[in-house]
């Protein structure tokens, strides 16, 4: 698969509602993962957003709450087992996407001191290990679901680029972007980037 795919709760599927699917093409064992929603019941206010992982991971090295998880090739081999059994999209379970927030800090030194530059510091309420395990294994964008109050700072600073999603300019077969709840996996420079069947 080339593209990040959102499926509808049309398609045959052990969940209810829309999955999204992210390629690996140089993963062993299986070549996508999929990924459902933390949040689905309608009021929610959170949003799902596609992320360039590796803005997400650089973000998330300057969480100082001490939950920032070593590289994948430190972790334990059971770990690592567990993780990619975890996410094989053959089991009838499909995880959840990652749970994120966001802020942003004045960067170290003077032009931080000034109030010149600022930089994002992501925070992971759950779903680390699948980011960070999806990286190592080739992942070049998530989705992450998000409240609504930090989205469009998640984008600006985050935000998966056209060149990011190579091959995913596919049509949208009547599809607007949207999810169908509150979360906006098409948002501003995805609108064809989601593609329901």
């Amino acid at each position: 698969m080339s593209s990040l795919t959102s499926v509808s709760d049309s398609a045959p599927s052990p969940v209810p509602g829309p999955l999204w699917i992210v390629p690996l093409p140089d993963h062993h064992g299986y070549d996508h993962v999929r990924f459902k929603r933390v949040f689905t019941a309608d009021g929610t206010r959170h949003e799902v957003v596609i992320v360039d992982l590796h803005k997400l991971l650089v973000c998330a090295d300057r969480d100082d709450t001490d939950y920032v998880l070593k590289p994948v090739d430190d972790w334990h081999s059971g770990k690592v087992r567990g993780i990619r059994e975890f996410l094989d999209p053959g089991n009838e379970r499909v995880p959840q996407m990652p749970y994120v927030t966001i802020s942003k800090r004045r960067v170290p030194g003077v032009a931080g001191w000034l109030g010149l530059a600022h930089e994002g510091v992501v925070a992971f309420r759950n779903g680390q290990h699948r980011a960070r395990y999806l990286a190592w294994a080739g992942a070049l964008w998530l989705p992450v679901e998000v409240h609504e109050r930090e989205a469009v700072l998640l984008r600006e600073i985050c935000g998966a680029g056209e060149a990011a999603l190579p091959g995913s300019h596919e049509e949208l077969d009547g599809h607007d972007g949207h999810d169908g709840h509150e979360g906006h996996e098409g948002h501003e420079g995805h609108e064809g980037h989601a593609r329901r069947f």
